[in-house]
């Protein structure tokens, strides 16, 4: 199957509300439409992930981020254009999104991709897409495609085939928490 015929597959799966094994910005993630509940459920259930604690929101382009947070704080925009490396961003009262998805504090995290499959596959999907390393809660992320659990791969819905030969593929993601007052913090360098 080729890249864009792959990619049209992987959206079908999601608006249905499958659960998807892929290759993103920082390795291997499990991910969903971030806007199905039971989607989302089901990723915290594979996972084996306390529910209490929040995953990932990716987009592909930072002009989508104020559908999904009341407010964006102007530095975000600087943040998101110079940083090198994937970054996180923690903002305050998420909308639009799955409640379970939405930290209990109202809190979002939303990193904006700049790798070109899961950029392409957002793009065509039209919604963000939950982005959680495809390990179980508490064990180590795996490096490459190789290292995740059997386990994830069998309970996920499709295991993209692009990039699976790639080696050592993490790249940990900064995490900066923006307050709606123009606050900054970094959580993860």
């Amino acid at each position: 199957m080729d890249f864009h015929t792959e990619i049209k597959h992987i959206v079908e799966i999601l608006r249905k509300g499958g659960i998807v094994l892929y290759p993103g910005d920082n390795g291997w993630s499990i991910g969903c439409d971030a806007t199905n509940y039971e989607a989302v459920n089901r990723v915290y259930e594979i996972k084996q992930r306390d529910k209490s604690k929040g995953m990932i929101v990716l987009l592909e382009n930072p002009n989508n981020i104020p559908s999904y947070i009341d407010e964006m704080p102007e530095v975000a925009w600087d943040l998101i254009d110079f940083t090198e490396k994937p970054t996180t961003i923690i903002y305050d009262k998420a909308k639009n999104l799955a409640t379970n998805l939405i930290a209990t504090d109202g809190t979002i995290g939303i990193r904006v991709t700049k790798e070109d499959f899961s950029q392409q596959l957002i793009q065509r999907f039209r919604k963000p897409l939950v982005s959680s390393s495809a390990n179980i809660s508490g064990e180590s992320t795996p490096r490459n495609f190789y290292e995740v659990p059997d386990k994830i791969i069998s309970e996920v819905d499709y295991v993209v085939n692009h990039r699976q030969d790639e080696m050592n593929t993490v790249v940990n993601s900064s995490v900066i928490k923006l307050g709606s007052s123009g606050l900054v913090k970094i959580i993860r360098k």
